[in-house]
């Protein structure tokens, strides 16, 4: 009589995933997306900084906080979307 992990390791396929040889310009190519696009995001963020300083010494802060909201955003999609194509690759 088999036992239950014997039987699950012995049905259960275990792939190792490689990645193709055409995909190798492809990665590359990803990962100098992404990373332009964190540095312009990080950059974004101390842009949209000076902004928000400067505009609640005037007392207009709130466009400005919501410009902050966006370029938030933008890193948050750049990232997720380098994310979720290198695991589809």
């Amino acid at each position: 009589m088999y036992s239950l992990s014997a039987l699950a390791a012995s049905v259960i396929p275990n792939p190792t995933p490689t990645v193709p040889e055409q995909a190798g310009g492809l990665l590359t190519i990803l990962n100098w997306a992404s990373g332009i696009g964190l540095v312009l995001g990080v950059l974004g963020v101390i842009i949209v900084g000076i902004k928000l300083v400067i505009s609640l010494q005037r007392g207009e802060g709130g466009q400005t906080l919501a410009s902050l909201g966006w370029v938030l955003m933008g890193c948050i999609i750049i990232t997720g979307a380098a994310g979720i194509v290198r695991a589809f690759v």
